[in-house]
């Protein structure tokens, strides 16, 4: 594992907790669960549910669970992403088993969001009816996420590969020399998301949006990541290139979440 932040650090060690209380076999898996793939237009916004941010404190959603995700749903997002990790964000693996039930049968794919940094917890997501991961690259040496991104792919799974620096970026970047990967990319199977939070602070730093977008390869989805929270915001993240957003604050605090994604598409979805 390659040098982080005390913040990933620390997130990273609890998850290998978590990892090691895991089966062994990384290859069982309930192929009964379907995957769904991602379907995407010239801009798109994976919406999230999430109990806590460390950075926001508790957030409290107008609706049950069940009933925000189905609002995220009819909202139009691409892509439904739930944060599992439990001692800062108080998720819960269980809590990505109810998103992929209440929305199966509406084929929209979920993501889990955490600190993975175990093939088993992979195959765990599969299990629980993940269609999807995110990755972050700081947390990996070039080998070791290799291996997890092969395992996600053999699973099935889309990728979202997170960055918060110009050298997690050019880490995954480095991954589009192999055909393997540059086909992933193309088939919409891996993802590079920006991170704009700064994990020594926590605090959004929006200048980075703009200035690693530079960096982002035109043939690879390239998703905004944290500090989207009004039309403007998405706005900017499409003037600079990105053709996806995850936002997940400013959707728990909407009264009205369905409406309010659609509102953001909808600006999205113009000329940038």
């Amino acid at each position: 594992m390659i040098k982080v932040s005390n913040f990933l650090q620390e997130m990273a060690k609890q998850s290998m907790v978590r990892a090691e209380a895991l089966p062994s076999n990384r290859d069982v898996c309930d192929f009964d669960k379907p995957v769904f793939e991602l379907e995407l237009s010239n801009f798109d916004i994976i919406a999230e549910y999430k109990a806590n941010s460390p950075a926001e404190g508790k957030l409290v959603a107008n609706k049950e669970m069940e009933e925000q995700i189905l609002a995220y749903a009819q909202g139009g997002a691409a892509a439904i992403s739930v944060l599992t990790e439990p001692t800062r964000f108080a998720g819960h693996i269980n809590d990505l088993r109810a998103a992929t039930t209440a929305v199966k049968h509406l084929s929209i794919p979920v993501m889990r969001k955490d600190f993975l940094v175990d093939p088993r917890q992979i195959t765990e997501s599969r299990n629980c009816g993940a269609s999807g991961v995110l990755l972050i690259t700081a947390l990996f040496k070039p080998a070791e996420l290799r291996y997890m991104l092969d395992c996600a792919f053999d699973h099935s799974l889309f990728v979202l590969l997170e960055s918060f620096s110009d050298e997690d970026l050019s880490q995954s970047k480095a991954l589009l020399m192999e055909d393997r990967y540059r086909n992933y990319a193309s088939k919409k199977k891996l993802l590079f998301g920006v991170n704009t939070r700064d994990l020594r602070t926590l605090k959004v730093n929006s200048e980075r949006l703009a200035r690693l977008s530079k960096e982002l390869p035109d043939h690879v989805p390239s998703v905004a990541e944290s500090g989207i929270n009004e039309i403007q915001d998405i706005i900017n993240a499409r003037k600079h290139g990105y053709s996806l957003a995850l936002i997940g604050t400013a959707l728990m605090r909407s009264s009205t979440p369905e409406i309010f994604l659609k509102e953001l598409l909808v600006a999205g979805r113009g000329n940038p």
